[in-house]
Parts: C-alpha cells; structure tokens; sequence
C-alpha cells in the first residue's frame, strides 16, 4: 500500500485557504492534512481547523526561533510538507534544514513584484492598484530563508482594471488562490 503523504499547514489568521486545501484532501487516502499551526492567539483558522475536525495548535514567537517544539510537534505528527497558507512570519532555519524543498508558500502578487517584508494581503493589492499596474496575480512557490522568495512553481494571472480598488482586485485574487492552490500542492508533492 502506498505512504499516505501527511501535510502540516501553518497560518496566521482567516484560515480560507487552510480551509480549501484541508477540503480538497478530505476523504484522499493519499494525502492527508494532520495538523493546523497558527501563530495568532486571535487567529479564526483555529476555529475552521476545529470545524473540519482537525488538530489545530497554537505556537508562539519563542516556540518558532527559540526552540525545536515546532519541529518536534511536526516530527511527532510525521509529517512531510509543510503547508504555508496565510503564515506571516519568516520560516525558521531549523524548519528549512528539516524539510528542505518541502515547504510551499502562496503570495497574492507576481513575484518577485510585490514581495517581501510587509508585503502581504491586503498590502499587496493597494501598492498594485496605487502603481496602476495592469495584471496582478498569485505565486505559488518553494520557501526559501527569504520572505517570498525560492523556486517558483505557479503562477497565474488576473487583469487590473482602471476603476480596480484593493477589495475587488483581492476578491479576483482569492478566486485564483481557490482555483490553483490545492491544485498545485497536489501536483508538486507528489512530483517527488
């Protein structure tokens, strides 16, 4: 029997994402989500995570950069990618040595365009529709020791209209994470 693939995903707040890609898997014999992190005591993933029926477990600032309880949890949960979905922070060394190329992460722009510290959410779309820009987008790509950074292996594509505000280019940008992001996880891990 093949190995069910195990993912761990960590997020920062609205869990939509987190949501998609956990209901994309559900009921795959191959591929299971066996965890949520958040970073957010306030973070609405927590409850998604409890309305799917998944563990979902809080880890601070010090738990990230100061220890291995992180990676510990990760390693008693066996898992094998590491799922970013809204995760606001830069992924720690240790996590980058542990899970090295497998580590995905999606960015609401066409990076390297509108990456970086800062840059995320809602940021995006206003720094988008200030500099006129005329298509915007998502990257769905490798984590790397650089915020929005690593081998891309995704992108797509929206247009940004003239009268385009930050709210409806980011409502154009959710369609497309909806669209892609389960999609791409799903080919990327098993491409290994």
């Amino acid at each position: 029997m093949e190995k069910t693939i195990k993912l761990a995903i960590l997020g920062s707040g609205n869990g939509t994402n987190a949501q998609q890609i956990s209901e994309y898997f559900a009921g795959r014999s191959d591929v299971k989500v066996v965890c949520i992190i958040y970073n957010r005591h306030d973070a609405y993933i927590a409850q998604r995570a409890h309305n799917l029926g998944l563990e979902a477990k809080y880890f601070g600032r010090d738990d990230f950069y100061h220890s291995t309880s992180v990676l510990d949890y990760l390693h008693k949960k066996s898992v094998d990618w590491v799922i970013l979905a809204g995760f606001l922070w830069l992924v720690p060394e240790n996590m980058l040595t542990a899970y090295p190329g497998r580590i995905i992460n999606i960015h609401p722009a066409l990076l390297p365009a509108y990456g970086g510290k800062g840059m995320y959410g809602h940021h995006v779309h206003e720094a988008v529709v200030a500099n006129h820009e005329l298509e915007s987008g998502i990257t769905i790509h490798i984590v790397d020791e650089h915020y929005d950074h690593g081998t891309i292996l995704f992108q797509a594509r929206c247009k940004v209209d003239p009268e385009e505000t930050a709210d409806s280019l980011a409502a154009k940008i959710h369609l497309l994470e909806k669209e892609n992001y389960p999609r791409v996880i799903d080919k990327t891990i098993h491409s290994l």
